[in-house]
């Protein structure tokens, strides 16, 4: 039987955290300071462990989303069981902060339990494939405001516009594996918006221009086969070091909203690794990047959903996976170690102002 009730938390820091959280009502000075459409990614841990971080969220973010807590390994640790208490911790902190949630993510390449892989037969997989989306969408039907139905389906290199990503789920559902998992999430919530998700697709090097063309004809071709997609997701890890296609990102922007989708900034940070100089050269180059992305995104129309892959550089997955040879931290988020802000915060209340 799947366990689906609330139970009490078991995990340390998470009573504390709902508690402090709940115990005022966000003042209107702070409220006033948010970024309207801007948000922020983080992990439960982070929240227990740093209070100045839910306090930065609360002061300059509208909207936040979990960066492991919905995601197949920590949700589903068995076949038999749903644990959604740690999700649920952040959902009541953004609730208590008015703040809203997005969730992230239903399918994706990677994370994949090893339960799953045990599964020999295309009928069980499928069977847990759709079992888990419908569930997961279900628990939280109208509480989130969108999901992250498909992650990162398009290689790295593709050699053609058809090319797809190799999965455990392609080898056992084949191509149906995309318009299945967004099919399964509409009809358990058909209210909330249905995202897709890619990154590196904002240079004018070789592959990330042959990755943007795979990633428009995989739109393309759901669009017209009715699956009920409702935006895209540019991830925007951007590389400090290669500037923005902006005359070709912006024209993709543009035909994907004459398609009648929503573009969404889903998981914004700047790897500054291959920079040299100062910090505050380095953070001038950072800004700038994020600048032309979203000054191409904007052509066609207001961005109205920004969300940044953490918020301070203090907790930021870059720094754990793209170490600088010269040993100093990487820059990669709107706020550095100490929670002030940098030129990076700048541009986004820029362009977070009408939105």
């Amino acid at each position: 039987m799947l366990k689906l009730d609330r139970r009490e938390f078991l995990i340390g820091g998470a009573a504390a955290l709902a508690a402090s959280a709940s115990a005022s009502a966000v003042p209107a000075s702070k409220l006033a300071q948010r970024r309207p459409g801007f948000g922020a990614a983080a992990t439960l841990w982070d929240l227990q462990a740093d209070p100045r971080l839910g306090e930065a969220i609360s002061t300059y973010c509208t909207q936040v989303v979990p960066v492991l807590e919905l995601k197949w390994p920590m949700l589903r640790p068995n076949a038999h069981t749903f644990n959604f208490e740690r999700a649920d911790a952040i959902l009541d902190f953004a609730r208590d902060n008015d703040l809203t949630m997005r969730g992230h993510t239903l399918a994706w390449y990677h994370d994949i339990p090893d339960w799953t892989k045990q599964i020999k037969d295309t009928k069980g997989v499928e069977r847990a494939y759709v079992d888990h989306i419908g569930t997961v969408v279900s628990y939280y039907k109208d509480k989130l405001t969108s999901w992250d139905v498909v992650n990162e389906p398009i290689p790295d290199n593709p050699k053609k516009i058809t090319d797809r990503r190799d999965t455990f789920w392609t080898q056992h559902l084949g191509s149906n594996w995309i318009p299945l998992a967004f099919r399964t999430a509409a009809a358990a919530d058909p209210f909330v918006k249905l995202a897709i998700n890619e990154y590196d697709i904002e240079s004018a090097k070789d592959s990330f221009i042959a990755k943007r063309a795979a990633y428009r004809n995989l739109i393309m071709d759901l669009l017209d086969r009715g699956v009920p997609l409702h935006a895209v997701g540019l991830q925007s890890h951007l590389h400090a070091e290669l500037e923005i296609d902006t005359h070709g990102l912006a024209e993709f922007v543009t035909e994907l909203r004459s398609w009648g989708l929503d573009v969404l900034v889903t998981e914004l940070d700047v790897d500054d690794q291959k920079l040299t100089g100062s910090p505050a050269e380095r953070d001038a180059i950072v800004a700038k990047r994020v600048n032309d992305l979203l000054t191409a995104v904007s052509t066609s129309g207001p961005v109205r959903s920004i969300l940044t892959w953490g918020l301070s550089d203090r907790y930021s997955w870059i720094n754990g996976t793209f170490a600088r040879a010269d040993k100093q931290p990487n820059r990669p988020l709107p706020l550095d170690g100490e929670f002030k802000p940098k030129p990076f915060m700048d541009v986004i209340s820029k362009f977070t102002r009408d939105a």
